[in-house]
């Protein structure tokens, strides 16, 4: 799934919606003292009152939210796992019993909790709904709807939430005019920042992928690894920070970590131009040879495949392995590119890191910044010096 697939979908989870069907959500209340089924329950999504529908509207939204390779995850399944999350998702998703769905729902429960001891009782919440995308635009002129044909998608969608503990309230009773104590037992589920969650299957081209699973994190490069690998079943995957980071490291090791701010400039818009020509199909990876290109368009010199192939073996050990191209590329429409010194902290976009140069001027290093024009200070305009004046 891309971004605008995701968002696609994300859109859908509103009240009267006839693009989306939710025909039944089932609960399960989780203990933490002893990561036992405390409950369970299923209906039907439209018996719930619509505040409720609302609450969980927006929790499903939430889980939905964030950028790729950082919050969600498009992951594929582990081959030759028993008891496989596949299978298990896939029976469920094609019955039409509803026993059958909560059985195998059940299922993937009792996975969480093989291995698990969660710190507060959690819900697990569950949903099965079909996902209606009109084939084309609306045409205002045409007589043809832009509903009357349309794509189906089924799918099951998990959102994993905390509980917390309701709070202790003093109130004032206005008709007896006193005060009062106020404490209710009930658990609060918070359904404003769901933990954990997924989405199956993906969907690619208007249509299913049942080999792929989109796993939300709670957190921002935090994905839970245990519930990947041992719950989902998926295989192992890499955050866009670790991507950062590993593509770092390749190129200090294939440049001898020598690098200025023009050619750092070169790189990154090298690979956005990748990025943007590739922006309506799979978003672009960078194998062994692609660094190798991008760096001699770059004009960094005595660069060669061997190099760059033994620095992938070095720094991941694997010559073959694929980066995410978005993932090491700062946000070209922002001032995403910080600089910090003892001094000052500086944002400027990638574009601009052309104008800013390291100088070694007698025996000191200086910080340059090329501008065109007058640099206000507190509303103080600065004195042009020559370099090197005090």
């Amino acid at each position: 799934m891309n971004k605008k697939d995701i968002a696609h979908i994300r859109k859908q989870f509103k009240i009267n919606n006839d693009l989306l069907k939710i025909s039944d959500i089932f609960n399960v209340y989780i203990m933490k003292e002893t990561s036992e089924i405390y409950h369970h329950q299923s209906q039907p999504f439209e018996m719930l009152d619509q505040d409720q529908q609302e609450l969980f509207m927006t929790n499903f939204k939430k889980l939905l939210a964030g950028q790729l390779d950082e919050k969600l995850f498009e992951l594929k399944f582990q081959r030759d796992v028993e008891n496989n999350s596949q299978l298990i998702l896939h029976q469920g998703l094609l019955t039409s019993e509803i026993d059958d769905w909560i059985e195998q729902m059940l299922k993937i429960v009792e996975k969480m909790l093989l291995n698990r001891q969660y710190e507060k009782d959690i819900v697990v919440t569950f949903i099965k709904a079909e996902y209606l995308k009109p084939t084309k635009r609306r045409n205002e002129e045409a007589e043809q709807s832009e509903r009357d044909t349309v794509y189906s998608h089924p799918f099951i969608l998990c959102s994993i939430n905390n509980t917390q503990e309701p709070k202790k309230e003093l109130l004032f009773d206005y008709v007896q005019r006193e005060f009062k104590y106020n404490f209710v037992v009930d658990p609060i589920i918070n359904l404003n920042a769901p933990i954990g969650g997924f989405l199956f299957p993906c969907f690619s081209d208007h249509a299913a992928d049942v080999n792929h699973i989109l796993y939300s994190a709670g957190k921002v490069h935090e994905p839970d690894h245990q519930f990947i690998e041992d719950v989902l079943n998926g295989e192992e995957t890499m955050t866009a920070m670790d991507d950062k980071i590993v593509f770092e490291e390749i190129i200090k090791d294939v440049t001898g970590d020598q690098l200025n701010t023009s050619t750092l400039t070169n790189v990154y818009e090298e690979i956005h131009r990748m990025i943007v020509e590739n922006e309506e199909e799979e978003q672009p990876t960078l194998a062994t040879k692609d660094v190798e290109r991008v760096l001699k368009m770059s004009g960094i010199e005595d660069v060669n495949q061997e190099k760059v192939e033994s620095a992938f073996q070095k720094i991941i050990d694997d010559d073959k392995y694929e980066i995410k191209a978005a993932s090491v590329v700062p946000k070209f429409s922002s001032k995403s590119i910080k600089i910090s010194t003892k001094i000052a902290n500086i944002s400027i976009s990638p574009p601009d890191l052309r104008y800013v140069k390291q100088v070694q001027f007698s025996g000191k290093r200086y910080l340059m910044i090329e501008v065109e024009e007058d640099t206000v200070i507190e509303g103080f305009t600065m004195i042009p010096e020559a370099f090197g004046e005090n």
